[in-house]
């Protein structure tokens, strides 16, 4: 996607669950399309966090208001485009986050259990602690074939994962428009 393009810059969802690299590779992915990153972390209400903080998993009541909050972050880029990281586990949570941006797209990031429970150990000042990794893997839904988006494997380096999704995004705008 070029800036010179008259096309709709995207509006992008990193999503997976925790540890998986989403913040790495949205700031990466933004950077390179040169649009507006957000970090739906930024958006939990406290109460979220502090539930989170004390390892208590979220159910879908205390997500609703988030995703909602995103969903609104990602509608108010219709012009300049956005990429947010969001785990949006459920078909569900997306389905919120499609509400309020049909035009979203997903890039579903994946790793193997140790590789993602070895990066939360490492993490500091996050309030997601590793205790909550199974509940995560337990909850999430892939991406249905009727979901614009793409699975991606995030055990490369997250500079690959950023070209790959980049460009599977450029095909995308290319099929889109043609």
């Amino acid at each position: 996607m070029s800036a010179s393009s008259s096309r709709r810059p995207p509006r992008v969802v990193v999503m997976g669950v925790s540890g998986v690299g989403k913040t790495t590779v949205a700031r990466l992915l933004a950077e390179r399309l040169g649009v507006p990153l957000g970090d739906a972390d930024d958006l939990h209400p406290p109460a979220n966090i502090a539930k989170m903080a004390a390892g208590i998993p979220l159910d879908d009541a205390d997500r609703r208001p988030w995703l909602e909050a995103i969903g609104r972050w990602l509608r108010e880029r219709d012009g300049t485009g956005g990429v947010v990281a969001c785990s949006a586990l459920k078909r569900g949570h997306r389905d919120i986050l499609r509400s309020a941006c049909p035009a979203v797209v997903f890039l579903h990031l994946t790793a193997g259990r140790d590789l993602l429970a070895r990066r939360i150990g490492g993490r500091r000042g996050h309030f997601m602690p590793a205790s909550l990794l199974g509940s995560q893997l337990a909850e999430l839904e892939p991406l249905g074939p009727d979901e614009r988006g793409a699975t991606l494997d995030a055990a490369a380096e997250p500079d690959q994962v950023t070209r790959t999704a980049a460009e599977l995004l450029a095909r995308w705008d290319d099929r889109d428009s043609g």
